[in-house]
C-alpha cells in the first residue's frame, strides 16, 4: 500500500477523501496548519498528522519524507479574486519544488473543467490550469482530475444553488444562469481519486471527470427545487455583475461575499468534459445529476461522514442540512440532583404549561388554530409520565432517555419544521446542568423570514424559560 500525504486535508474533499483511503489500507498522513483543528472523530486514530503549511516552504520537507503519492487539493478562494490566484500559484511553485526534493513518485491534482484556449476563461479556472502545470514542470508524474461543480452536502458551489432554491421563491438572475456545466456527485470524484491509484495508465495523464448530464444552472436549479417539492421562479435579466450578484447570494446563503464572487467569477464558460478518458481507464457510471442531489440533500453521500460526537443533529424521519438549522441554545446548572431536575422538565405542556410566559405559547395555540392547524388541544397524556409517540399540545415526543433527554417535534404550522430538546447531565451528587436546544428548519423564503422576524421575541422566550425551569426544580 501506498504512502500518501493528503495537502488541503481540511478542504472539503481532503475532508472526505482521507477515510476512503485509510479504508482501503494506504498509510495516510494528513498536511494540517493546526492539529487542533483536525477532525479526527471522523478520520480515525491511523491518520498521521503533520503540521505545516504550503505557503512556508521551510515546513515542507518533514511532512513530505518517505512519503510516495502526494494527493494535493489546495484552493485559495477564500481569499478574494484579488489574493487566490497569487497564493495559488505560491503554494503550487512551493510543494512542487519540495515533492521533487523529497523523492515523491506521483502527484493526484484536483483541478477544474474548462477549455484553456477560451480566451473569456474566469481568474479562477485560470489559475487551477497554471497550477497543474507548476506541479508538471517539477518532473513528477501528475495525474490531475478536471471536475466541475461537487454535488455533496458541504460543496460550496452545490450550496450556493441549495440555499438559492431553498429560500427565493423569485429569483433574478444574470446571463451566467445558461451557461453549460457538468456536475459530478462528491461520491464519485473521490472513488475516481481512490480507484486510479491502482490505475498505472491514469499516471502522468489529465482527466475530464463529470456526471452523464450537462447542464445550465438554470437546469440545476429548477431541478433542486423539484427534488426540495418546491415552486420556483428564475428571471432572467442581461446585466448582473458578479460583484452584485455575491452581495445578494451573501444575503441568503452562509459563502461570504468573496467566495461567492470567486464562485460566480468562473461562471464566465463552460466546464464540460471535453473527452472520454475517463471512461476508457474506470469500469463505473457517475450517477445522474438528479440522484446526486437527492443523496447530499440525504446527507448520506458515500463520502460524507456525520457522528454524534460531531455533533450532528439526527431527527426521526427528516432529512436536513445542517447548513440551514437555526439553533438556540440555553444551558443552565441547577442545585438539585439530576433526577429532581429531569423531572421537573418531563412536565412540560399540558396543564402544567411552559414555565414561562404560558399566556404565549396558549396564545400561539390560538393563532395554529384559526391556521387550520391542531392548535393545543391535544393536551398530554399523563401529567407527569412520558414516552416517545406522546402528544403534548402541538409538540410529540419524537425521542426519549428517561432521565437524561427529551426531544419534542413541532406539529403546529410552520414553515418549516421545529425541534425542543431538553438533556439533564449529573454535575454531582447534588447538582446538574440544564441544556435547552432548540432547532427550527426553514423552508423557503418564508420559513427563513418567520424565524428571523419572530427571533427577537423567541429569543427572551427561550432564555427565561430555561431559567424558569430550572428555578422550578429548585
Amino acid at each position: 500500500m501506498a504512502k500518501i500525504l493528503v495537502i488541503g486535508a481540511t478542504g472539503y474533499v481532503g475532508r472526505h477523501l482521507i477515510p476512503k483511503l485509510t479504508q482501503r489500507g494506504h498509510h495516510v498522513r494528513a498536511l494540517v496548519r493546526d492539529k487542533a483543528r483536525a477532525p479526527i472523530d471522523v478520520w480515525g486514530d491511523d491518520v498521521e498528522l503533520v503540521e505545516a503549511d504550503v505557503l512556508k516552504p521551510e515546513t515542507l520537507p518533514q511532512a513530505l519524507k518517505d512519503i510516495e503519492v502526494v494527493f494535493y487539493l489546495v484552493h485559495s478562494m477564500s481569499a478574494g479574486t484579488d489574493k487566490f490566484e497569487k497564493l495559488d500559484k505560491k503554494a503550487a511553485e512551493n510543494t512542487s519544488r519540495a515533492c521533487k526534493d523529497a523523492g515523491v513518485h506521483r502527484i493526484i491534482y484536483l483541478g477544474g473543467l474548462g477549455s484553456r484556449e477560451d480566451e473569456k476563461q474566469s481568474t479562477h479556472l485560470r489559475s487551477r490550469h497554471e497550477v497543474g502545470n507548476i506541479l508538471r514542470e517539477s518532473g513528477i508524474l501528475v495525474t490531475e482530475f478536471r471536475a466541475a461543480i461537487l454535488i455533496g452536502t458541504e460543496s460550496f458551489s452545490f450550496e450556493m444553488i441549495h440555499h438559492l432554491v431553498n429560500r427565493l421563491p423569485v429569483m433574478v438572475s444574470p446571463r451566467w444562469v445558461q451557461i453549460k456545466t457538468q456536475p459530478i456527485a462528491t461520491g464519485d470524484a473521490l472513488r475516481y481519486f481512490v480507484e486510479c491509484l491502482d490505475k498505472p495508465e491514469s499516471v502522468g495523464k489529465i482527466i475530464d471527470i463529470g456526471g452523464p448530464d450537462v447542464l445550465s444552472y438554470y437546469d440545476m436549479m429548477m431541478m433542486v427545487a423539484r427534488v426540495l417539492r418546491l415552486r420556483r421562479f428564475i428571471l432572467r435579466v442581461p446585466v448582473l455583475t458578479p460583484r452584485l450578484s455575491s452581495y445578494w447570494i451573501r444575503l441568503v446563503t452562509p459563502l461570504s461575499v468573496q467566495m461567492a464572487r470567486s464562485i460566480i467569477g468562473s461562471l464566465k464558460s463552460e466546464t464540460v468534459v471535453e473527452d472520454d478518458l475517463a471512461k476508457q481507464i474506470f469500469d463505473f457510471e457517475p450517477m445522474a445529476f438528479e440522484e446526486a442531489v437527492r443523496r447530499a440533500l440525504r446527507g448520506t453521500q458515500g463520502a460524507i461522514v456525520r457522528t454524534e460526537a460531531a455533533g450532528q443533529f439526527h431527527p426521526r424521519g427528516i432529512q436536513i442540512d445542517p447548513s440551514h438549522l437555526q439553533i438556540d441554545q440555553r444551558n443552565f446548572e441547577a442545585d438539585v440532583p439530576a433526577e429532581k431536575l429531569y423531572a421537573t422538565v418531563s412536565r412540560i405542556g399540558g396543564d402544567n404549561g411552559y414555565f414561562y410566559a404560558d399566556w404565549l405559547w396558549r396564545l400561539r395555540g390560538w393563532i395554529d388554530k384559526m391556521l387550520g392547524g391542531i392548535g393545543m388541544r391535544k393536551g398530554r397524556r399523563h401529567p407527569t409520565e412520558l414516552e416517545i409517540g406522546d402528544p403534548i399540545d402541538f409538540w410529540r415526543v419524537e425521542d426519549l432517555e428517561p432521565g437524561k433527554k427529551i426531544l419534542l417535534r413541532a406539529e403546529m404550522n410552520l414553515w418549516g419544521q421545529g425541534w425542543m430538546e431538553y438533556l439533564v447531565e449529573p454535575l454531582s451528587p447534588g447538582r446538574s446542568r440544564l441544556t435547552q436546544t432548540m432547532r427550527y428548519y426553514p423552508r423557503g423564503l418564508w420559513g427563513f423570514l418567520y424565524w428571523k422576524i419572530t427571533y427577537p421575541m423567541h429569543m427572551i422566550i427561550f432564555k427565561n424559560m430555561a431559567k424558569a425551569i430550572v428555578a422550578k426544580a429548585h
